[in-house]
């Protein structure tokens, strides 16, 4: 059969397309590489794993979650919300399991797509709702292979491994190194190696109480005002317009919360220095912790600045000569941020390749759309505002952008649609004008940064995010019919 649309991925852009289109009674399958939904809360299982969002403001705006037990909640608790969410509304009945899209071709009014074991699925329309870090990253690290101890990526974590009393190196200092330390500075002996410190943001991770759930389960219209709270909703627009420039009040107000942070809670001036950055806070993705600091300083933490000169049978050796004796290696190295639906080839008009049309690096026409690929749509895709506010906000805002431009392949009674080569060509002159001149660009290493060195993500506010997916600009659109396939 041809199904209205195909979706790709079972995460969380997944289940949102998939619970929509089940309400509109279209055609649809989800096709998902694991065996179970989930995406990356399903994927990442590490120690200390916590949504850096508010916990009433990581929700579906149509399914607030009265079972929150924190403020900023364990990566399990997040995954057992889209589960029982995926569960609610019965989407395994259009989901195929264990099932890695090979291919995917344009065939003059529909995408036929063929898995790993080539069987074949024709969608008028495809979703490509693959998420942005799925690609584990394992740095090219001399002797890492010679390691006779346990060596992990925290997005493949092993939980036989024991952790209690273990020598630990964590080997990277993004959020989910951060966690990491903070999670075990108190069961193992800990060894955070440190390239690029970074700047945090202080937060408190209140638990709530038994009677606050009660309140929150008897009282839908608290959770709606919950997800859009007027204090967290002027600080994601605060800080979204703070971004535009790396020397705004804003920034300014941030970072100085950060340093005060830094300076009221290490007192010691030689580690004070060693987490101090050199750059402006927000160039790197903010990192939020109630506790870091504490944990760094406990007596089973350390902190190591120098460079890693290679990994040995018994641990690592840095550049000063020593050799750090440990009981497991685990890399908190980040993904392969620019992979997308790759390793998937895809293959639009006139036989264009995705990865030829993205030689100089991943784009898509607010990150939505590609020319020449017609009715195959991005949902949190290259140049989505990954690092300005909840992913969630940003998946539903980018559905209704798509789902008009379904409607309009069947009012318009057309084959397809794509963004025109000069629509995106504008986009993205601009984008990377406001990106080199936001605070993303404004002098640090991030995995924001494309392969030019330019800040790959929304440069701009919230605000305007939301008014560019209120309605497609049509002129910017190619209509492709069958009789006459249109550049």
């Amino acid at each position: 059969m041809k199904y209205d649309v195909i979706i790709i991925g079972a995460g969380m852009s997944g289940t949102l397309a998939g619970i929509k289109l089940k309400a509109q009674g279209k055609s649809f399958l989800i096709i998902e590489k694991a065996a179970r939904m989930g995406g990356t809360w399903r994927d990442n299982t590490y120690p200390g794993l916590t949504c850096d969002v508010q916990s009433h403001a990581y929700t579906y705006s149509f399914e607030p979650n009265p079972e929150w037990t924190r403020t900023f909640p364990s990566g399990p608790e997040i995954h057992s919300y889209f589960e029982n969410v995926f569960k609610k509304y019965k989407l395994a009945e259009n989901t195929r399991f264990n099932t890695e899209i090979a291919n995917a071709k344009w065939q003059k009014d529909h995408w036929l797509l063929q898995d790993q074991h080539g069987q074949q699925y024709a969608g008028t329309v495809v979703i490509a709702a693959t998420g942005v870090l799925h690609h584990p990253h394992r740095p090219d690290i001399p002797g890492l292979a010679d390691f006779k101890g346990s060596l992990q990526h925290t997005a493949a974590w092993d939980h036989s491994v024991p952790l209690d009393g273990k020598k630990i190196a964590i080997i990277g200092n993004g959020s989910t190194g951060v966690q990491m330390v903070s999670a075990l500075s108190t069961r193992a002996h800990v060894r955070h190696f440190q390239r690029t410190p970074q700047w945090i943001f202080p937060v408190e991770n209140m638990v709530f109480t038994e009677e606050q759930r009660e309140e929150f389960r008897k009282n839908r219209d608290l959770l709606i005002y919950l997800h859009d709270e007027p204090t967290y909703v002027a600080a994601v627009e605060r800080f979204t317009n703070a971004v535009l420039d790396p020397d705004s009040p804003e920034i300014m107000e941030i970072q100085k919360i950060c340093q005060d942070n830094l300076h009221n809670s290490v007192a010691d001036p030689v580690l004070r220095s060693k987490l101090t950055p050199s750059y402006r806070a927000g160039c790197k993705r903010l990192i939020y912790s109630p506790d870091y600091y504490r944990a760094i300083q406990h007596p089973n933490s350390q902190l190591i600045t120098e460079g890693i000169e290679r990994v040995e049978a018994t641990g690592i050796r840095t550049s000063d000569g020593q050799l750090h004796e440990l009981d497991i290696i685990a890399l908190a190295t980040g993904f392969k941020a620019d992979r997308f639906v790759r390793p998937m080839q895809v293959i639009g008009l006139h036989d264009k390749t995705l990865d030829q049309a993205w030689e100089n690096g991943p784009t898509a026409y607010k990150a939505i759309s590609m020319p020449d690929f017609p009715n195959f749509y991005f949902m949190n895709g290259p140049s989505s505002p990954v690092g300005n506010f909840s992913l969630i906000d940003t998946a539903e805002m980018q559905w209704g952008y798509i789902n008009q431009l379904i409607e309009r392949l069947e009012t318009a009674n057309i084959a397809g649609l794509s963004a025109r080569h000069q629509a995106l060509d504008t986009y993205d002159q601009e984008r990377k004008e406001a990106a080199r001149n936001s605070v993303f660009g404004s002098g640090c290493t991030s995995w924001y940064l494309d392969k030019n060195g330019i800040p790959n993500t929304w440069p701009w506010s919230q605000s305007r995010f939301r008014e560019e997916m209120r309605a497609p600009v049509w002129q910017d659109y190619a209509e492709h019919h069958l009789q006459t396939v249109a550049a």
